[in-house]
């Protein structure tokens, strides 16, 4: 009401310093205030008849642009009412005006900054040449609707006078006072570079050579620390943004990234399915072994066969009595059964012959700083020094004449076998290998799973192995998690295990541009690079490396056939094919509770009746630890404890322990066959695209049916990106309260006990973090086993339980606790 009362400058300008002063102090609520009371609309009428004055008031204008800095980001109708005030156009003159003061210049810009975060502004001031005193004065402007202005700005060559400009501040700046400035330009050419026009113009103006070289300078690596995050964050969002179309590395545009599914030979989808394969040997790694249904000669004759040298003889270590659950000849006995897309003839040699858990302690890699900085610039280097690139493409699965390179200067490949995932392996580098994943079949993405083969290396030598198209914008292996791997050459010496491995791990945003297609109709999105070094110990070894332990389909048919071994007579187990999958593989379900203890009525009834437990796993191919998992499950129960004899005794579980065998089959990391998610496939399955989704979906539906729909549900997952074993949950009350569905809390009833099994868990499983559990249904997980299952089957009790891929940091698995060697064996059985 005074602003309204009053023409007196002076007590305008007394008025305004109050609100300054009570708004700075009031922070967000005080502003939230005075905008609801209208003071946007006074502020702005003001700045319109201040500018009416000749000359208008600096201070007034100071006193106003500085509350109106503070006012407009809280009201969502600023920049319309600046428009429609005319207020607009004075803050432009008024710059105009003053590019020297720059007392009244800040607050002017930061009002200007505002303005443009409605695009008809940003729009509106790109064409009245704002952006021309935007170069002349090096602020900060819109990040939205910048297309134009970007154009403009390549049109007048304004990014090679920027290029200068940083190159000027950082040669000159060397106390590190004006970061800030710095950071500015650089996100002026990350916006220029949003366009093809300006990526061009600035590969054109020596623009990668010129950050690569201010950005490697001696001075850059003392920056102070309160400096070094602004400088940083700012040069690497521009280098993310600018590289994905700068074509680093002549060679490597040539990698067909997204037709790694749906072109013959991949393993994709479309129109070919085929992949093209010599015929090796049945074991994978140059270890020859029988051939399926052939000769019975001895696997150290073969050996000696086939290095073609006397007395070569392949030492078989002996796993029996540490893996009671496996049978080198039985697992072939299973592959011979399995059928795949490529038609696999190879078996890889930890599947044959098994493994141990490790018997020491298992640390979580501690990331060294600045490898992620190191990595990038490296990358960099392609498109700088492109005669130090090799670019040799030494393993292609879409060339069928791909040789076999033994020349002695490069690594062998193969990912020929159940399970098995990589696409291509080219050498850039003497010791440095870029190597590209297949998609899922009849799919154009979900890059992450591999599983593969190395043979060929120098003892001591340092590789590099860069998988470059993975998808996920994080990993655990930016957390601690490593690759796995396997040593023949320790296997034959009695140490046949998967062991975590590789230094320099990193996880980080590339320079391939993934296709709107292949992004779900995103644009822009670019793949990953999960990169790893590592020296190999033995000479003429045959190693192999895993996303996570292999846990393939013919190994589950020959440990559920080895379980029928553990049955007692006071044991009931049943095994059943569910159904047969897409292609071809049967789908199994098994039955275990208890035997009556007699043939009285009164045994029969409570054998039937028991309450059931329906459990699953492996939907997501990937997540092999779902298998592991589920395998401590059976073993359990199957076992001889009175713990196991009780629950027998108590319910019926009712168990499908692969429900994606195809997906695992061909190495597939989230899909079926049909290249869709399984698991959102709950609502309408098909019963000819999704058949282990609809029967297992039938089978709860005629149990809910009959009265007897399941306890619990509970559906084994993998999780990349958190640590522990953790629970999702479904629940009404929680939904709501952390929605906004309107809906009162006294309107909704619901029983606490889904979160019973939880909370056990919790108090009995070191490794189960009840923190990390949620009972949210979002709408994004509506068509998911744990939500269709308690909306449509009505099993309060309804979850997917989460295991980490990579280790806890809670309770005696900790990393660094006693003990904590054990946790892939003793983890499995704990989260029984």
């Amino acid at each position: 009401m005074l602003f309204c009362n009053t023409q007196d400058l002076q007590t305008i300008l007394n008025i305004l310093y109050i609100l300054n002063e009570l708004l700075t102090v009031g922070g967000g609520r005080r502003v939230g205030v005075f905008v609801s009371k209208g003071g946007t609309g006074i502020l702005l009428q003001l700045v319109l008849s201040g500018s009416k004055e000749s000359p208008p008031s600096e201070e007034l204008m100071l006193q106003l642009h500085s509350l109106l800095a503070k006012v407009g980001p809280k009201d969502r109708k600023f920049g319309v009412k600046a428009r429609l005030n005319g207020a607009l156009n004075v803050t432009v003159n008024l710059l105009k005006q003053n590019l020297q003061n720059h007392k009244l210049l800040l607050p002017c810009l930061q009002v200007l900054r505002v303005y443009s975060s409605n695009s008809v502004n940003a729009v509106s001031l790109g064409k009245n040449g704002v952006l021309e005193l935007m170069f002349k004065i090096i602020g900060p402007y819109s990040k939205k609707n910048t297309k134009t202005n970007a154009r403009r700005a390549v049109d007048r060559a304004h990014v090679p006078v920027l290029l200068y400009i940083y190159q000027d501040w950082h040669r000159n700046d060397t106390r590190h006072r004006h970061m800030l400035i710095r950071k500015g330009i650089l996100g002026c050419l990350k916006n220029i570079t949003n366009i093809k026009l300006g990526r061009k113009a600035f590969i054109d103006a020596d623009g990668m050579r010129i950050l690569y070289n201010t950005s490697t300078v001696s001075t850059v690596t003392k920056l102070p620390k309160s400096c070094a995050g602004v400088w940083y964050s700012g040069l690497s969002s521009t280098l993310d943004h600018i590289l994905p179309a700068t074509g680093l590395v002549q060679g490597m545009e040539r990698v067909a990234l997204e037709g790694a599914g749906p072109q013959s030979g991949a393993g994709g989808g479309g129109g070919g399915v085929n992949r093209h394969y010599r015929q090796p040997p049945l074991l994978a790694g140059g270890v020859a072994a029988r051939q399926g249904g052939g000769a019975e000669e001895t696997l150290a004759e073969e050996w000696a066969e086939e290095e073609g040298g006397e007395g070569a003889v392949l030492e078989v270590p002996d796993t029996a009595l540490l893996l009671p659950l496996h049978d080198p000849d039985l697992y072939v006995e299973m592959v011979k059964s399995t059928r795949s897309v490529p038609q696999y003839s190879e078996v890889a040699y930890p599947d044959y012959f098994g493994h141990v858990a490790p018997t020491f302690r298992e640390h979580i890699l501690e990331r060294v700083y600045g490898v992620q900085r190191t990595k990038i610039f490296q990358d960099i280097e392609r498109l700088i020094h492109p005669n130090d690139i090799l670019d040799k493409v030494v393993y292609d699965l879409d060339i069928q004449s791909c040789p076999v390179i033994d020349d002695g200067e490069s690594l062998k490949f193969n990912s020929q076998f159940e399970s098995g995932n990589l696409r291509k392996a080219i050498q850039v580098r003497k010791f440095e290998y870029d190597l590209v994943l297949n998609s899922d079949i009849n799919s154009n993405h979900y890059h992450q799973w591999f599983y593969f083969e190395v043979s060929g290396m120098r003892v001591g030598a340092p590789y590099r192995f860069n998988i470059i198209n993975c998808e996920k914008s994080n990993s655990q292996f930016n957390y601690g998690m490593q690759v796995l791997m396997y040593s023949v050459q320790e296997a034959i010496s009695g140490r046949p295990r998967w062991v975590r491995t590789g230094t320099d791990i990193c996880y980080y945003k590339n320079h391939f541009s993934r296709s709107s297609i292949a992004a779900g109709g995103q644009k822009g999105k670019s793949y990953y690079t999960m990169t790893f070094s590592m020296t190999f110990n033995h000479k003429d070894d045959v190693c192999y490396f895993a996303y996570h332990y292999p846990y393939t389909y013919s190994t589950l048919k020959m440990h559920l056939q080895k379980l029928e071994a553990l049955r007692t007579p006071q044991i009931y187990m049943r095994q059943d094919v569910l159904c047969e999958t897409l292609g071809g593989n049967s789908c199994p379900l098994l039955t275990i509770t208890a035997m009556p203890e007699s043939t009285s009525n009164d045994q029969i009834c409570q054998f039937r009746n028991r309450p059931l437990v329906f459990l699953s796993a492996r939907v997501h191919p990937g997540e092999t630890n779902a298998s592991w998992v589920m395998k401590g499950t059976l073993e359990f129960l199957m076992g001889s404890s009175p713990l196991a004899h009780s629950l027998r005794e108590a319910y019926i579980f009712k168990i499908v322990p692969m429900l994606n065998p195809d997906g695992v089959v061909n190495g597939n990391h989230r899909c079926s066959l049909s290249g869709e998610d399984l698991n959102r496939q709950w609502q309408s399955p098909s019963p000819e695209l999704h058949p282990t989704i609809y029967h297992t979906k039938s089978l709860l539906q005629y149990l809910a049916a009959i009265q007897r729909a399941p306890l619990v549900f509970c559906d084994y997952h993998g999780h990349s990106r958190k640590k522990n074993v953790f629970m999702y949950g479904c629940s009404l009350k929680e939904t709501v309260w952390q929605t906004n569905i309107s809906a009162t809390s006294c309107e909704l009833h619901e029983d606490l006990g889904y979160r019973t099994l939880p909370k056990i868990l919790s108090q009995t499983a070191p490794a189960f973090s009840m923190a990390s559990c949620s009972f949210v249904v979002e709408r994004s997980k509506e068509a998911t086993a744990r939500v269709v299952v308690w909306r449509e089957i009505g099993v309060q009790r309804s979850y997917t339980m989460e295991s980490t891929l990579c280790g806890c940091d809670q309770g005696k698995y900790k990393v660094g606790s006693p003990g904590a060697g054990k946790v892939f064996g003793q983890m499995c059985r704990d989260r029984v």
